[in-house]
């Protein structure tokens, strides 16, 4: 930078000549650098030939643009061309090189924009004068010593505020993906481009650009799809870049057919990433009918579990198969593994989904509160939605709810309008979704974990064993060889999935089964077990007879033996032992068992029918008010007897919903009816 010295006058005599004056004493090192090695010509002999540099710096030495004297000399500059409309040097950062008339005046300035980066120059000329020709910028050719009037020919005459580059800078873009961004450059002008994995709609394009041009830099996000988005990144950008609307317009008309190429490019990736149905070959077919139609089938994925690795966990393995098999029900199960860490709960539910078909499972580790609003439509509906760890059900556990009760989710947004107004957009996520979620945490949301079947982990020392045993002789060749067969074993279990068809299933004998119903807890859970009963006839449809309606819908209908084999698992799983009672408190359960007996048969009245106080039971049995009361709050906590009315001057009422189970020691689940009554 100069000193300030007093311009106004010589601008008001001759601006173009004091404008060439001043840029002759504003070179820079990178400009004399330029001018010795293009034109031969030194510091003292550019100086000398009115060669400068535009570093930017003009309007420094002019008064303010808030007087009246500024807005003269400024407005005088912009119809001479050295200003631009926006109040820019249109020379700036060019090599200034002087144009003179036959006469020898001053009536023109031809700026050299150099790019260190490729070596290519580009021409702007404002004003008119006889010039040399312009190949000389562009080759090793060197200039006289002294840039004479008389040594530039007269025959090329450069008119006013024209644009020339060198052959080649405006040719086909160079694009550069890479990672993180797309770089596109297009002579002078650089656009890099992030957000392009953001974009899986072929109806948006919205991506950060930053624009840049000889050190000057405009960044905006913007919707390309969009032309009132384009037309003022347009505007916005032609002003910082010292560019015009026209030559951005075209750049930016390149840059979306390049950005829409590879965003349908990416698009069609993702598609071809996806898990496609693959076709069944008559033998896979064959083989995997035989497995469907196998009458032990219950049995054998339990076995076939524990030659692919998986130890123990008999019920829980199957409760977990059922459940996946769910999925092509109206109303899947939904299963919640909760163990302490380190004890296979996730081995467990990978276990399960390496049976599943790829094409119909989507497995998480982990995910935001809004992520789930924003699935494709379709793209989980009648799937397995696999979630693992506590966070990922914490951040979503609302979504995950609403799910599981409604089948979809619904979500409202506001975005932009084809005219630029806010609209509200609707998206929907279509189920139903058969959720199979694992958790460490103790105090998971209770409306989450009450849709889904509990399972617990066995974390005895006996199993602990067992894995351990297991994982040496992995390291076996007899563990080399069950590797190979299991891999067997899981193509053959994905391709019976495949087989099995979405089916309407039907409980002829529904009014006929029993569940506990002292809490309104037991209303959902009554439907797990349902849809258990269900799930298992949908499992074994290939033997059993499908109906067909009148109006082409196919149907199969469940046996009393799917309900013997849900009530096992229900026992196994969800089961109680007279154990967890102290002794006492034991012997006041059997002792209120025959007591209810005895009066339901006196009463003729069925034991759900039938109330009694604690007097009436205090009388029959001979023990104390105190002991009759403590054990008989004991078993009201644990859900052995229900309270139905009581209050302060008033008898308590009790049902006993004990119904004599468990007395050698097994476990059992109240309210359950007997699948021989069926």
């Amino acid at each position: 930078m100069i000193s300030t010295f007093p311009l106004l006058a010589a601008f008001e005599l001759n601006p173009l000549q004091a404008t060439i004056d001043y840029y002759s004493r504003c070179l820079t090192q990178d400009a004399i650098t330029w001018i010795d090695r293009k034109l031969n010509l030194n510091q003292s002999q550019a100086t000398q030939n009115s060669i400068g540099f535009s570093d930017r710096s003009l309007g420094n030495q002019l008064p303010s643009c808030v007087t009246k004297a500024g807005r003269g000399i400024r407005s005088r500059l912009v119809e001479l061309g050295i200003y631009k409309e926006n109040g820019r040097e249109a020379l700036r950062g060019t090599i200034t090189i002087p144009l003179y008339s036959e006469a020898g005046l001053v009536t023109g300035i031809e700026g050299v924009r150099f790019r260190r980066s490729n070596g290519s120059t580009e021409r702007i000329v404002i004003g008119t004068g006889n010039a040399r020709s312009c190949d000389v910028f562009t080759t090793e050719t060197s200039l006289p010593t002294v840039l004479a009037p008389e040594t530039i020919p007269a025959d090329l005459v450069h008119s006013a505020v024209t644009v020339s580059r060198d052959v080649g800078i405006e040719s086909d873009p160079c694009v550069s993906v890479d990672a993180t961004c797309v770089l596109i450059t297009r002579g002078d002008r650089q656009y890099r481009v992030r957000g392009m994995d953001k974009n899986r709609s072929s109806l948006s394009l919205k991506v950060s650009i930053a624009a840049s041009r000889d050190g000057m830099l405009y960044l905006d996000t913007v919707d390309l799809m969009r032309a009132v988005a384009r037309s003022a990144f347009i505007k916005a950008a032609a002003i910082e870049l010292c560019s015009q609307e026209e030559t951005l317009k075209k750049d930016l008309g390149i840059l979306l057919l390049q950005l829409e190429d590879l965003r349908n490019r990416q698009i069609d990736a993702a598609k071809a990433l996806q898990p496609k149905t693959p076709t069944l070959t008559a033998e896979e077919t064959r083989e995997a009918m035989a497995l469907l139609q196998d009458p032990q089938l219950p049995h054998r994925i339990g076995a076939d579990l524990e030659r692919c690795g998986m130890v123990g966990e008999a019920f829980n393995k199957l409760a977990i198969y059922l459940a996946v098999v769910s999925r092509k029900l109206s109303q899947p199960l939904g299963i919640l593994i909760q163990s302490s860490s380190s004890a296979g709960k996730t081995t467990l539910m990978d276990s399960i989904l390496s049976m599943v078909p790829p094409e119909d499972y989507l497995r998480l580790s982990n995910l935001t509160s809004q992520s789930l609003y924003y699935l494709e439509g379709g793209s989980v509906r009648q799937k397995t939605l696999a979630i693992s760890e506590d966070h990922g059900l914490a951040e979503a556990a609302y979504a995950l709810k609403l799910l599981q009760s409604e089948g979809k989710l619904t979500h409202a947004t506001v975005a932009k309008g084809p005219n630029g107004q806010s609209v509200t957009q609707i998206h929907t996520v279509q189920g139903p979704v058969q959720l199979l979620l694992t958790s460490t945490s103790q105090d998971l949301d209770e409306e989450l974990s009450n849709r889904c079947l509990v399972l617990t982990v066995d974390e005895s020392y006996e199993q602990t064993k067992s894995i351990q045993q297991r994982q040496r002789m992995l390291h076996t060749r007899i563990g080399e060889d069950l590797n190979r067969k299991s891999t067997e074993i899981l193509h053959l279990h994905r391709n019976a999935q495949r087989l099995l068809k979405p089916l309407k299933v039907f409980i002829p004998f529904a009014e006929k089964l029993t569940f506990s119903s002292d809490r309104t807890r037991l209303r959902r859970d009554n439907q797990k077990y349902l849809t258990l009963i269900q799930a298992i006839a949908l499992l074994l449809q290939h033997q059993r007879p499908i109906v067909v309606d009148a109006e082409g819908h196919e149907s199969i209908d469940v046996v009393p033996q799917d309900v013997v084999i849900a009530n096992r698992l229900m026992v196994e799983l969800l089961g109680r032992s007279l154990d967890e009672l102290s002794p006492q408190t034991r012997r006041c359960l059997q002792a209120l068992e025959r007591f209810v007996k005895l009066e339901c048969k006196e009463q003729s009245v069925i034991r759900e029918d039938h109330r009694f106080t604690r007097r009436a039971f205090r009388e029959w049995i001979g023990w104390t008010d105190f002991q009759v009361r403590t054990h008989l709050d004991r078993l009201t906590d644990l859900e052995y007897v229900v309270v139905h009315r009581g209050h302060r001057g008033r008898s308590y009422l009790y049902e006993l919903a004990y119904d004599g189970s468990g007395t050698d020691g097994s476990r059992f689940v109240v309210g359950l009816c007997d699948p021989a009554s069926l």
